[in-house]
């Protein structure tokens, strides 16, 4: 099932405006660079909860530090496709878990914690870290358990890391 639905969502990347979309995408999230970088933009431009800014970019960091250390102990190697080359290279051998993924799941339960009422679910960042998500997949170097367990993960450190990211950030928490 994995290896399936793997194909057909790789074989979305055959076209060129997919494709491009995919690969911008992929490599914006090397290292969980888009988000770092989102991250320290709401603390430059929102000063008075600046503190909280940098602790939820903090959780980005720590939910990507977090998928490198399980990928090296699980070891899954990356996807390989019959007749369907990945469309981008890759830093890393190891694709369980994405930390694409994880780096994206995190920086939308974080992110989100900081925007104001009905932002926190229907702003930016979901919708960015799930196209985040589904191009590991379009551009084949993540099998879709990869992205759904990068993504667990990613959320999950944003989640046990949310009281602490808001403290003394001028939120109520």
């Amino acid at each position: 099932m994995d290896r399936r639905l793997l194909a057909a969502l790789r074989g979305c990347g055959d076209g060129p405006h997919v494709a491009r979309t995919a690969r911008a995408l992929s490599w914006s999230g090397e290292h969980a660079a888009l988000w770092l970088a989102a991250g320290l933009a709401g603390a430059s431009v929102d000063r008075p909860r600046r503190r909280a800014w940098l602790r939820a970019t903090a959780l980005v960091g720590a939910a990507h530090v977090a998928s490198m250390g399980v990928k090296r102990v699980v070891r899954r190697p990356r996807p390989r496709l019959p007749g369907a080359q990945p469309l981008v290279n890759t830093a890393g051998r190891h694709s369980f878990p994405s930390s694409h993924a994880a780096s994206s799941a995190a920086a939308a339960v974080a992110f989100g914690a900081l925007l104001p009422g009905p932002f926190r679910l229907f702003g930016p960042f979901p919708p960015l870290a799930a196209g985040m998500c589904a191009a590991r997949l379009v551009v084949g170097v993540h099998y879709p358990s990869d992205v759904a367990a990068g993504a667990a993960l990613g959320a999950a450190t944003a989640r046990m890391g949310r009281a602490w990211s808001l403290r003394g950030g001028g939120l109520d928490g």
